[in-house]
């Protein structure tokens, strides 16, 4: 058994910034996960962020080792807006940047987390038991990947989810329907046509909604004015979630649950367009009615909104569906600290601090969303989150050992006692 004050679970752009904030101002902690994990072996081989590069960046407190100084170094091409970032560069940047500001993160997986006394019990799955003073959960989008019920039915073999793939290469010479409108549906429609497969893309959506290339020209004054650039994309509604989460957060519970759903809905990158338009069958403004398998393909049925049925078979389908937030699937947090959790809609409500209703536990990156807005759905929010967090928790230290230095009633009248 060991002692931790800290120990944070995740090390993706939150969890790795987070760490790196504490160890510039010397709070204790252990951090344990597997290096940006999930980019590495969750997202397609050759994919492009739909971030800019400006907004792709890790954070450490001198805010130098940005993903534009790490190209400089290693001699990528790289432009802080209109250059797409591949995957494959985002992933060895964030490995870099954990060797050189996250040096002691631990690979190992958390197997549960117990409350204890003042503390939590960790069990890690070499065996290993780590009491911790707080625990910080920066779990990334994999463990809420999200399956439509109408899809629930069809074998493993017949249906995965598009976090799934990182080698498309099995699939040469099969044909797939992808489920989705959104940038994992789009860049895997266009990542499966170039490795030989034929596709089709399957949407409720009537239109397809691509953004807009940034221009090759300044913007003007009223453009700013009108519409600022943030890293999450343009316009004041993308502003004020960007520069005021701390704000956000104020806001009435529907009114930011609300936000959360509809701000950012699906938009692939406009780098996809043309990979894709024309390129394969788009079936939009389309239900899916049912799935099932039948001679060793699936078979689709389809109706749009005028009620006209359509029927598609293809070999395999990949449910490009998205995320939903929710705390039962973080099967690692014990049931007693399950229960204790106030929640709305299955994620937690966070305090100013991203602390939960479990005093010393706090949750950061997409499971804080609906506390403190869209911006912590992106890499860009990492940011926030770690000064923030890093902040409280530096404030905590600060308290505890004054109370340590600070002598009792008890000892002040021992002294009085011996000074007679």
């Amino acid at each position: 058994m060991s002692k931790s004050s800290v120990v944070i679970i995740g090390a993706g752009p939150y969890g790795l910034s987070l760490a790196a904030h504490l160890k510039a101002v010397g709070i204790e902690h252990r951090v344990f996960g597997r290096p940006m994990h999930t980019w590495m072996t969750q997202m397609p081989q050759g994919m492009c962020l739909k971030s800019e590069g400006f907004a792709s960046s890790l954070y450490e407190p001198r805010g130098q080792f940005t993903l534009a100084q790490y190209c400089r170094e290693r001699k990528i091409p790289y432009a802080d807006s209109g250059l797409p970032v591949r995957i494959e560069t985002f992933v060895e940047y964030g490995l870099e940047f954990q060797r050189r500001f996250v040096p002691g993160l631990e690979d190992r997986m958390v197997m549960s987390v117990d409350q204890a006394d003042n503390g939590f019990s960790i069990l890690l799955d070499n065996g290993e038991e780590v009491i911790a003073d707080k625990v910080v959960v920066a779990a990334g989008i994999s463990h809420f990947a999200h399956v439509p019920p109408v899809l629930a039915g069809l074998p493993e073999e017949a249906l995965t989810h598009s976090s799934s793939h990182a080698d498309l290469s099995k699939f040469r010479g099969k044909e797939v329907a992808i489920i989705g409108a959104g940038a994992s549906a789009l860049d895997l429609a266009a990542l499966l046509h170039q490795a030989g497969a034929s596709v089709q893309v399957i949407a409720r959506k009537s239109a397809i909604r691509f953004h807009n290339p940034p221009s090759k020209k300044p913007r003007t004054l009223f453009e700013r004015a009108s519409s600022p650039a943030t890293g999450i994309g343009a316009g004041w509604k993308l502003f004020f979630c960007v520069n005021t989460p701390w704000a956000f957060r104020w806001l009435p519970e529907n009114t930011r649950l609300k936000a959360v759903k509809n701000i950012l809905g699906p938009a692939p990158g406009w780098f996809i367009k043309e990979q894709v338009v024309g390129k394969m069958p788009l079936h939009l403004g389309m239900s899916l009615k049912s799935a099932y398998v039948d001679k060793s393909r699936v078979q689709i049925d389809l109706i749009d909104s005028d009620g006209k049925p359509t029927h598609l078979a293809v070999d395999h389908v990949i449910a490009a569906t998205g995320y939903k937030v929710d705390l039962q699937r973080l099967q690692f947090l014990s049931p007693e600290i399950q229960g204790s959790i106030q929640s709305v809609e299955k994620t937690p409500v966070l305090s100013s601090n991203f602390m939960s209703s479990v005093p010393g536990l706090y949750f950061v990156g997409t499971s804080a969303a609906n506390t403190f807005g869209p911006l912590m759905r992106f890499a860009f929010g990492a940011g926030f989150a770690a000064q923030r967090v890093c902040a409280h928790l530096a404030t905590a230290a600060s308290q505890e050992t004054t109370r340590e230095e600070s002598p009792t009633l008890e000892t002040m009248e021992n002294e009085k006692v011996a000074i007679r």
